[in-house]
């Protein structure tokens, strides 16, 4: 455990089966995950997949959380979510029932073999910029130095479409 709460920022996906379902399903066991509190969601966004082979759309979210946990506790906790719902790592970009990324831990930048903070490849992804930037767009990438905002102004749009009726909270 941490000595003082960090700020931190999930990506969550998911498009295989009922999407919804399953984004709200992570949601909740998330909020009952000890040392993590959600403060806020993000509205739900549809998104065509990055790389990988030919899949579903997903729905995609962002999740500010403020934890005590040390980050790679907090990664532990979200592919422990992921595996009791059912993701199955086997191809790389690959569909999947859901996907909970960090993308941002407090003003952590670091790099190991398991993690590397803040996500290497959000701030090129606007399917994670454009809910981030709808909870803080001011928020400054630890690494880049420019706000959500500025990346989600630098990126091509890429059909990234708000889901109004869909309400996560």
């Amino acid at each position: 455990m941490r000595d003082k709460a960090v700020t931190a920022y999930l990506g969550l996906g998911s498009n295989m089966g009922d999407r919804f379902l399953h984004l709200r399903e992570a949601l909740r066991k998330l909020k009952d995950a000890p040392g993590v509190q959600i403060s806020r969601t993000s509205p739900v966004y549809e998104t065509e997949p990055v790389g990988g082979p030919r899949q579903p759309r997903y729905l995609n979210t962002v999740v500010e959380i403020v934890t005590d946990l040390e980050v790679k506790k907090l990664l532990k906790v979200c592919q422990e979510i992921e595996k009791e719902m059912g993701r199955i790592r086997t191809e790389r970009w690959g569909p999947r029932i859901i996907d909970i990324d960090i993308l941002i831990y407090g003003d952590l930048v670091s790099s190991t073999k398991e993690l590397t903070i803040p996500h290497p490849l959000f701030h090129e992804r606007e399917f994670v910029l454009r809910p981030l930037a709808d909870i803080v767009p001011d928020l400054v990438h630890p690494a880049l130095d420019l706000s959500i905002r500025e990346l989600l102004d630098g990126v091509e749009e890429s059909g990234v479409k708000r889901m109004n009726a869909l309400k996560l909270e």
